[in-house]
Formats: structure tokens, C-alpha cells, sequence
């Protein structure tokens, strides 16, 4: 038996691998490997918390976290099975991680691994940026922008937050110089409440805001609610006055000036609507012994209603006041006696008046443009019996002699410097 399984050996081992090639290229003409396509298949990352957990980032560089095509050959048999997306797993390891901030790219399939002949892959390297993360708090600023209906201007603009807190990599967050929100207004007329979506900025060298992309970065809030006070505008006509009497010889002229004659305001309509004039108390500007113009301050803030305010911004409300005060003059005017008639006379009674000369003089004093344009003519020297009843220079009209005042039609602002004093005579008619 030996002998027998000795005998031709070489033959019989080459017919045994013979079988076995024949078996091959039987099984490779009948099932032969035939290749499988797959694209923009994700890497997923693994063990991310060995980056994250050292106060760092990392981003992915150049797309290396998605393959862009990968070629597996499987025996013609399986590739229905292999064919699915879910089959083909591409993982990059943290562990794994190289000097240059790269990971080799494993690619391996869920089912059949043992049939797979080969994998290959159009990039098998990811590329990492790995940085410092970076936390800040950065004020809010709110922003308008459009054009408002005429006569209506922005009053307080309020967002309900007014930080934001940032991060990202420490390269992408210190370019972050301002975070603002921003409303549109045209065309209002009435307060808005709103959502707007917050915007960072960075500073070019030649002062010019450019906008930081937000898509490195995390944020605490993406939108804040702002709301933006709308406000009418009225002009509105100042009133000034004084009180006070200036020093002897001196007299007020009554013009009391201000440096603006009027202001615009902003506020609600209704409020505005009601308010005509701002007028200023006398007592803001006191003449009591001044022997020239006053000049004065004022605050006009606080002669506003509580919910109204200056539109021009630039205003400080403050409003230079005078009151001018000049010297009086004195003119002297030649009375004749025969000029001098006596009025309210009752008819059954005659009168006479006596100056004991047929000429007099008189002296009026007052501001110059008041004395000066009086009318010499115009004075009509008078005894009038009315007046000198209601004043108690005379208690009834009956004959008699009397020593009574002189009047003279002289302006309002105009006064004798002296009384002039004239004789009387009251005689019943016949």
C-alpha cells in the first residue's frame, strides 16, 4: 500500500493543482470579480472629544471629510448586496492622528469584507486645521436703515439683549470687532417690534466693515427682537417774556428775543397734535434794576411735555434769551390855552379853563420810538368831567371853582413827566 501511494507522486501532487487552477478559473468564468461605484461617501470622524477636550477645534480642509469616489470589486454574485450606500463605511480615527494634522482614511464595507478583492479610493487622507478655540461677549449695537415717511424720525432703538457670546477658532473670532443688528424702517409711521438676524464685522484698514461668516462659529443667540420707536416731528414757535422793572430812567421796550424762534419737536402724534407754542415764564428773565439789555440761558428742556423731546439731535435744548431795556427820553410841547377843551360837560352847565397864561409848556418822557412819533398836533389838551368823577376829583358837577389835571392823548407807553394842574370854572346856563 505504501509503495502504491509513493508510487508517481510528482504526478500526483501536479494533479492535484491542476484540479485546483481548473477550479479557479472555473469559479472565476463563472462568478468573476466585477468592480462596485460609490460617491461622496462622508468620513465619519471618531474619538473628536481628544481635540475638543484640550480646548481646541479642528476643521476639516479641502472637502477630505467626503470621498468623491471609491471602487470595490466583489465576485460578480455579490454586487447587489454590496451595492447599497449603507455597505461602505470611510472612518478617520483621532488616535490616528499624524504631526501634520492628518488621519488615514479607513474604508470597509459592513457586509462581505472577506469577498471584497480590493478597495480604492480617490483620497484615503484627511486634512485637519486644528486650532485654540476662543470664547467672547460682544456688545450689541442696533442699527437702522431705509427712509421713514416725511415728518416722522427713529426715537429709541431697543433690542431685549444686549450681548452676544461667540466662539470658534481663536483665528476666526479675534477678526470679530462688532455685533449688530439691523432694522429696516422705510415707510413706517408707527413703532415696529421685530426679529433681526445678528451680523459680525471685522475693519478693513481703510475703515470699511466686512462682514465675519458665521459658519465656523457658535452663537448664543442667532436673532434678538429689537423694537424701534417711531416718532412724529412738529415745529413748534417759542414764546418769551419778562418781568421786572428796570432802573430809574430805564424802561423794558417789551421785545423779548431768543436766539431760535421756534424748535422742532418729536414725539407721539396725539401728544404733538395738542401743542401749539412753548411759552416761557417772565419770571425766567427779571429786569428789576437793569439799566441795559438782559441776556440770559434757558433750558428749554424742561418746558416740555414728559414725552416729548428735541428731533435734532445736535440741540442741547439751550436757548439765549434778551430783553432789551433802553434809556427813556423826554420831549417838551408848547400847549395853548385856547386849545384845551373840556368833554363830558353836562349841557345845562357851562366851563372855562385857565392856565393863567396863554402858553405852556408840557415834558413827556418814555422809549424814543414812542415819544418820537408823536403827533404835536394829536395831543388834544382835555378836561374830561367823567374821569375826574370816577377818580374822586370831583364829586358831582355843580358851579364852583376847581383846581383838576390836565390830559393829554398820549400813547399807552407814554406818561407826563410832571402833572399839569389847570383852574376850572363850572357855571349854570342862564
Amino acid at each position: 500500500m505504501g509503495k502504491k501511494l509513493t508510487s508517481n507522486l510528482g504526478l500526483k501532487i501536479g494533479s492535484i493543482l491542476f484540479a485546483g487552477i481548473l477550479w479557479l478559473l472555473v469559479t472565476n468564468i463563472n462568478n468573476p470579480s466585477t468592480p462596485v461605484y460609490f460617491t461622496d461617501v462622508p468620513v465619519q470622524i471618531l474619538n473628536a472629544n481628544l481635540i475638543t477636550s484640550q480646548g481646541k477645534m479642528y476643521e476639516v480642509l479641502d472637502d477630505t471629510d467626503v470621498i468623491d469616489s471609491i471602487t470595490i470589486m466583489v465576485p460578480r454574485s455579490l454586487t447587489d448586496s454590496m451595492s447599497s450606500e449603507d455597505n461602505i463605511v470611510a472612518i478617520a480615527d483621532m488616535n490616528k492622528l499624524t504631526n501634520l494634522n492628518t488621519i488615514h482614511i479607513e474604508v470597509s464595507t459592513r457586509r462581505n469584507q472577506n469577498s471584497v478583492s480590493s478597495i480604492k479610493t480617490s483620497n484615503d487622507i484627511l486634512k485637519l486645521n486644528i486650532e485654540d478655540r476662543k470664547s467672547i461677549s460682544i456688545p450689541l449695537t442696533t442699527t437702522t436703515s431705509g427712509t421713514l415717511q416725511e415728518e416722522y424720525i427713529i426715537g429709541n432703538v431697543t433690542p431685549d439683549q444686549n450681548l452676544v457670546r461667540v466662539s470658534g477658532p481663536e483665528s476666526v473670532v479675534s477678526q470679530i470687532k462688532t455685533a449688530e443688528v439691523n432694522v429696516n424702517v422705510t415707510g413706517f409711521t408707527s413703532d415696529i417690534g421685530t426679529s433681526a438676524e445678528i451680523k459680525l464685522y471685522n475693519v478693513d484698514k481703510s475703515g470699511n466693515k466686512v462682514e465675519v461668516p458665521k459658519d465656523k462659529l457658535t452663537l448664543n443667540i442667532n436673532n434678538v427682537g429689537v423694537k424701534v420707536e417711531i416718532l412724529a416731528t412738529k415745529s413748534v414757535p417759542l414764546r418769551f417774556s419778562a418781568s421786572g422793572i428796570p432802573a430809574a430812567g430805564y424802561r423794558a421796550t417789551g421785545a423779548v428775543t431768543g436766539s431760535v424762534e421756534s424748535v422742532s419737536l418729536a414725539g407721539k402724534a396725539n401728544i404733538l397734535n395738542n401743542l401749539s407754542v412753548i411759552e416761557i415764564p417772565d419770571t425766567e428773565v427779571d429786569l428789576t434794576g437793569a439799566d441795559g439789555n438782559i441776556v440770559k440761558v434757558i433750558d428749554l428742556d424742561k418746558y416740555l411735555p414728559g414725552s416729548v423731546d428735541f428731533a435734532d439731535s445736535g440741540f442741547d435744548g439751550n436757548v439765549t434769551v434778551t430783553a432789551y431795556v433802553e434809556r427813556e427820553i423826554t420831549r417838551t410841547f408848547t400847549i395853548a390855552e385856547r386849545d384845551i377843551t373840556v368833554e363830558n360837560l353836562p349841557e345845562s352847565y357851562k366851563a372855562e379853563v385857565s392856565t393863567y397864561e396863554e402858553e405852556f409848556t408840557v415834558q413827556v418822557r418814555g422809549l424814543a420810538a414812542d415819544v418820537n412819533a408823536i403827533d404835536a398836533g394829536q395831543l388834544h389838551p382835555a378836561v374830561d368831567i367823567d374821569s375826574l368823577i370816577a377818580s374822586g376829583a370831583l364829586e358831582k358837577v355843580q358851579e364852583g371853582y376847581y383846581d383838576v389835571r390836565l390830559s393829554l392823548n398820549l400813547p399807552e407807553e407814554v406818561e407826563l413827566r410832571e402833572n399839569v394842574t389847570v383852574r376850572l370854572t363850572i357855571e349854570e346856563e342862564e
